[in-house]
């Protein structure tokens, strides 16, 4: 397994992360039994890197990975889990984030985690759900550090989900250590300049940011909720279409515009488009881990094969550019 630094935490995590979240199920929804197997051949295949959220099952994938870490007892590895405010407790900012983590901490049964982030968007002016930029770094980061003076965490986080410029804002002040940012075949904004009118989130070369600040980069979002199947078609345990996160307003847009990827299949460049989006997503070298949500063990062992065969050629990503460019203009 490919190891990489993770910007300037000086840790090496695998370039394959393990993703515990609801949208593939498995560490919701699974079997026992698959989960504890999953978890055992990522670890033997040199996985280190874990990451779950309370909101992944109301806790279950939490308590899920705690007792299955706990069970096994794997030198090295390391977790991250999240915090999302409910903006009815923006006036107790400090308060809440402690209480989830402690919350958090009980059902993964350690008494720290390698990473926390915050799991809000975040806009400039903040409203609704989102909190403003001010909040993050003047309320969110001071105690953050707070709990990582009392270590309680080793280091700091944030989804990068919300307006571009907020983003860039919070990247540029350098508090955070950790960044999960959208990357995928539909959305490589993050990362380059995309043509005029093309109908997605433009992040804005996000990446130029977090290279500048030393943040390092978990790519999430790799198979677009499950829609770089190219199928409509879910797993039993799988959470229903997932709204999707920087690209198309509707998960059907996104299966659409997926499906006329196939010619990266029948020219030769991968097997399948999820082969094709991991390994489009481990190329970025930005990235210091990817996140691929799972059903099934033999889900992971896919994602593994893929990641195994490196990243796309520069032909393929030729092709995929000139692919993309025909998205342009259409509605969002």
């Amino acid at each position: 397994m490919e190891m990489r630094i993770y910007g300037r935490t000086g840790m090496q995590l695998s370039v394959l992360g393990f993703g515990c979240g609801a949208v593939g199920g498995l560490m919701v929804r699974g079997d026992p039994r698959d989960q504890e197997r999953a978890i055992a051949r990522a670890l033997d295949a040199g996985v280190n890197y874990f990451d779950t959220a309370v909101q992944y099952g109301n806790g279950e994938s939490e308590k899920n990975l705690g007792r299955i870490l706990q069970s096994l007892k794997p030198a090295g590895a390391v977790v991250g889990t999240k915090v999302r405010l409910p903006s009815a407790a923006f006036g107790r900012i400090a308060e809440t984030v402690t209480t989830s983590l402690e919350e958090s901490l009980t059902r993964l049964r350690r008494d720290h985690v390698d990473i926390f982030h915050l799991h809000n968007g975040i806009t400039e002016a903040g409203g609704g759900e989102a909190l403003g930029v001010r909040q993050v770094l003047d309320q969110v980061v001071p105690t953050f550090a707070r709990l990582r003076d009392a270590g309680k965490i080793r280091y700091l986080g944030l989804t990068c989900v919300g307006s571009t410029a907020a983003l860039q804002q919070v990247i540029d002040a350098g508090a955070f250590d950790s960044a999960q940012v959208v990357y995928n075949m539909l959305n490589p904004s993050a990362a380059i300049a995309l043509p005029a009118n093309y109908p997605a989130q433009n992040y804005g070369r996000l990446f130029d940011h977090t290279k500048a600040a030393g943040t390092g980069v978990i790519g999430i979002r790799v198979l677009a909720g499950g829609a770089l199947s190219g199928s409509v078609e879910r797993h039993p345990i799988a959470s229903p279409p997932p709204a999707p996160i920087g690209s198309a307003m509707t998960y059907d847009a996104d299966v659409a515009r997926a499906s006329r990827l196939v010619p990266l299949l029948s020219e030769g460049f991968a097997a399948s488009l999820t082969e094709a989006a991991t390994r489009f997503a481990v190329g970025q070298p930005a990235i210091g881990t990817i996140l691929v949500g799972m059903a099934t063990p033999q889900q992971f062992e896919d994602a593994l094969a893929a990641v195994q065969k490196g990243p796309l050629p520069p032909a393929a990503l030729e092709r995929l550019t000139a692919l993309r460019q025909q998205f342009a203009g259409e509605p969002r």
